[in-house]
C-alpha cells in the first residue's frame, strides 16, 4: 500500500471506501432503471391484432351454437273468398282444420359460464322452445333444458349434461367499461359458427331500446352483431365476458355500426339467481321516478343537475316507511352517484331482499339521508293493467255472466275488450269493444290472470297470434298484432 494512503486515518479510509461504494451502487440502480425504461418503450404499444387473436383462442371453446325448434300453431290456408258472404252463401266454409301446427325453427348463441353445464343466453333465443339442441365448438352435440328465464332483461339459462371437462367463461365488472375501450363478441351470426367479430365500447347505459317496461341498461358497441348473435359473449381484451349481446338497430335487418349488449353485472346476477333458485325476485321501494334535467333543476332551485326525481310514493310502501317524500331528489345510493332514474331503479331492483339501503336525498334545498329496507317486487294491478293496456292499446275485462247469455257464449272463457285505441295495434287490426280475445299465442285465455300472464311474457315490437270473436257477427278468427 503506498505511504500516503497508509498515512491517512483509519476512519478518513473507511470513508472514502464508503463513499466509493455508494457511488459504484446507485450509478449500478440508475443504470437497471434506465435499461427498464428502454424496454417499456421499446414495447410500445399492445398489438391489437394479436390481442383480439388472444381472446378470441381463449374464449371460443366456452361459446355453442343454439339450435331451437318450436312447434306452433297458425291459420290454415283458407279458400280466398272464405270472408265473402256471397261465396259463403252459396259454397259455405271451406272444409278441413282451420289452423294446423307448423314446426318452425330458429337459432342462436350462447356461452358455458361454468365447469357444470350452465349456460347463459337471451330469453328470446330459447323462449318457447320444444327442443334445445347445443353444439360446442369440438363438435360435441347435447340436448339442453331451460332451467329458469327472465324476460324483464332477456335472459335465460340452459344446462347440458357433459361427460367431461368443459371449457367455460368468467364476468368481467362492467362499471369499469369506458368509452372507447375494444371489445370482441362471438357468435354463430346466421349459423356462420365460431365467428368473432370486434369493435368499441360506443356508450354505456343506453335506455328505451327494447320493452320500456324491462330493466335496461344497455352498452353499446360497433362490433358486428347479426342476427344469430343472441346469447353471445362481448368481452374485454382480457378475455372476461363483460355483455350478453341482444339486440341492433337496423333499418335493413343488418348489421349497421349499432348493436346493444346487457351489461355483465346484470347478467351474472340474473344467471346467479336463476342457478340458485330458477328464479329472479327483484328488489323494490315503490317509488315512480323521472330524470333530473337542469331545467326541472333550475325551476325546483335544486343545487344538484344529476338524480332521480320521486314523482310519486306508494302508501305504506318501504320508501314511504324509509322517509322519502314526493319531490325528492335521489343523488346517491349506498354511496355511489345516482345518475339517472333507470340506473337507481336497476341498481334496487338487484339488491337484496331485506337490506336496509342509505339514500342521500334533495329535500327543499337540504340534503338529507333516507334508510328504507328493499322489499320484493310485488306489480300493483293499476301499474300492470297500464303496461298490458299499452302494449295492444286496449283495456278488457271477465266477460259477465249477462253478457255471455246475451252474446249466447258457450262459455265466459276469454277477456272482453272494453276501450280501444284507433291508433294502437288492436285499433288498427278493426278490432272494436266487445269483441273476445280467447287466445294469445295459442294459449287458452280463461280471464284475466290468464291474459295478464301471457301478455306479460311478451315484449314491445313483437309479433303475436290472438284468437279472437267478433261478437257483431259471432265469427272466430286469428289475427297477427305487433305490440307495442
Amino acid at each position: 500500500m503506498p505511504k500516503k494512503l497508509r498515512s491517512l486515518p483509519r476512519n478518513y479510509l473507511l470513508l472514502f471506501c464508503t463513499l466509493g461504494f455508494t457511488y459504484w451502487y446507485f450509478l449500478g440502480l440508475f443504470d437497471l432503471y434506465a435499461q427498464t425504461d428502454k424496454i417499456k418503450v421499446a414495447q410500445g404499444p399492445v398489438d391489437l391484432t394479436m390481442a383480439i387473436a388472444d381472446v378470441a383462442q381463449k374464449a371460443m371453446p366456452a361459446v355453442v351454437h343454439i339450435e331451437v325448434t318450436q312447434r306452433v300453431e297458425v291459420p290454415s290456408p283458407v279458400f280466398p273468398f272464405e270472408n265473402d258472404p256471397f261465396f259463403r252463401y252459396f259454397f259455405g266454409r271451406p272444409p278441413g282444420p282451420r289452423t294446423y301446427k307448423k314446426e318452425m325453427r330458429g337459432i342462436g348463441t350462447g356461452m358455458i359460464i361454468d365447469r357444470s353445464g350452465y349456460i347463459l343466453t337471451n330469453n328470446h333465443v330459447v323462449s318457447g322452445a320444444t327442443k334445445i339442441d347445443v353444439k360446442m365448438a369440438s363438435g360435441e352435440e347435447f340436448e339442453g333444458m331451460i332451467m329458469g328465464a327472465d324476460p324483464k332483461t332477456d335472459l335465460a339459462l340452459i344446462k347440458i349434461k357433459p361427460s367431461n371437462y368443459i371449457p367455460f367463461l368468467t364476468f368481467g365488472d362492467s362499471d369499469k367499461l369506458r368509452v372507447g375501450e375494444w371489445v370482441v363478441a362471438i357468435g354463430h351470426p346466421r349459423g356462420l359458427e365460431q365467428t368473432v367479430t370486434a369493435g368499441i365500447i360506443s356508450a354505456k347505459h343506453r335506455t328505451g331500446i327494447l320493452d320500456p317496461s324491462s330493466y335496461q341498461d344497455y352498452i353499446q358497441t360497433d362490433a358486428a352483431i347479426n342476427p344469430g348473435n343472441s346469447g353471445g359473449p362481448l368481452l374485454n381484451l382480457a378475455g372476461e365476458v363483460i355483455g350478453v349481446n341482444a339486440a341492433i338497430v337496423s333499418e335493413s335487418g343488418g348489421f349497421e355500426g349499432i348493436g346493444f349488449a346487457i351489461p355483465s353485472n346484470i347478467a351474472g346476477a340474473i344467471a346467479d339467481a336463476l342457478i340458485k333458485t330458477g328464479k329472479v325476485v327483484r328488489g323494490w321501494l315503490g317509488v315512480s321516478l323521472q330524470d333530473l334535467t337542469p331545467s326541472l333543476a333550475r325551476r325546483m332551485n335544486l343545487k344538484v343537475l344529476k338524480g332521480a326525481l320521486v314523482t310519486d310514493v306508494v302508501k305504506g310502501g318501504p320508501a314511504e316507511k324509509g322517509g322519502i317524500q314526493q319531490g325528492d331528489v335521489i343523488v346517491s345510493l349506498d354511496g355511489m352517484a345516482v345518475e339517472t332514474a333507470n340506473d337507481f331503479r336497476n341498481r334496487i331492483a338487484s339488491s337484496r331482499v331485506g337490506k336496509k339501503v342509505e339514500i342521500d336525498l334533495w329535500r327543499k334545498g337540504e340534503r338529507i339521508k333516507a334508510d328504507p329496507v328493499v322489499s320484493a317486487y310485488k306489480p300493483f294491478p293499476h301499474l300492470t293493467a297500464m303496461d298490458l293496456r299499452n302494449k295492444l292499446g286496449v283495456e278488457v275485462k271477465e266477460i259477465p255472466i249477462l253478457e255471455a247469455r246475451r252474446k249466447r257464449l258457450d262459455s265466459r272463457e276469454g277477456v272482453m275488450l272494453t276501450k280501444v285505441d284507433p291508433q294502437g295495434p288492436a285499433g288498427q287490426a278493426g278490432l272494436e269493444p266487445g269483441d273476445i280475445i280467447h287466445q294469445i299465442n295459442q294459449q287458452v285465455v280463461r280471464g284475466l290472470k290468464d291474459y295478464n300472464r301471457l301478455l306479460q311474457q311478451i315484449r314491445s315490437g313483437e309479433e303475436v297470434l290472438i284468437l279472437v270473436r267478433d261478437t257483431r257477427t259471432g265469427e272466430i278468427g286469428y289475427l297477427y298484432l305487433v305490440t307495442q
